[in-house]
């Protein structure tokens, strides 16, 4: 094979329409190839996943959609919007029962806190310890369900899958945890930056389990 056509052919790879030949192998996330298209689709998950989200209850089927969603694009596969909207009326069955149980267990972790910090309940620096021990795994639970949901294994199968997930990767769940208070750092800071942070959260829920220290232990 002559140089010019082993530049094609790994251009080709590269791009994600090749391989075109046994030496160039196909990237892994070809979507992410460039860094601007990239920063683009996570600001348009974060615009969608927040106008689904708006009734608050619905945040989890969101999430869910919006993670498929960054996931058929970085892997460069068809990621029209359509397929998005497929994803969100099939999460939402199941989806709206797990937001209204997270939103009231968030409302009663958030009382703990607040009445642990003025005093009135007697081991008051516990209490509030087990609110946001409670509000943190809440979280967990929240972002991985929605990176395992999918139309086939239905929300179900994604709840089952947290533990073992977790339990494999104590890592990926502190870099979720550390991407969810960003989210809230910078959202408490200006509240239209909600929209860049949940696509921030949508991307960090794909590219987490992903990440090449994790694979490389997998291989192993």
């Amino acid at each position: 094979m002559s140089r010019a056509t082993d530049r094609a052919a790994r251009r080709a790879a590269l791009s994600g329409s090749g391989p075109t030949s046994d030496a160039a192998p196909t990237a892994r996330f070809p979507g992410a190839k460039s860094a601007f298209g990239l920063l683009g689709e996570v600001l348009l998950v974060g615009i969608l996943v927040g106008l689904v989200s708006l009734p608050v209850v619905t945040l989890p089927a969101a999430l869910a959609a919006g993670v498929r969603h960054l996931r058929r694009f970085l892997r460069a596969e068809h990621s029209g919007l359509e397929r998005f909207w497929r994803d969100v009326r099939a999460a939402l069955l199941g989806g709206i029962g797990i937001g209204v149980a997270s939103l009231v267990v968030t409302a009663v972790l958030l009382l703990d806190i607040d009445l642990a910090s003025t005093g009135v309940l007697p081991g008051g620096p516990l209490v509030g310890l087990v609110g946001w021990l409670g509000l943190a795994a809440l979280v967990l639970v929240l972002f991985s369900a929605a990176g395992h949901w999918s139309p086939e294994s239905g929300w179900l199968g994604a709840v089952r899958a947290v533990p073992g997930a977790l339990r494999a990767d104590p890592a990926g769940a502190a870099y979720l945890l550390a991407t969810a208070a960003f989210a809230g750092i910078v959202t408490w800071q200006l509240f239209p930056l909600l929209i860049p942070a949940l696509g921030c959260v949508a991307l960090a829920i794909v590219a987490v389990p992903e990440r090449p220290r994790r694979a490389h232990g997998a291989a192993q």
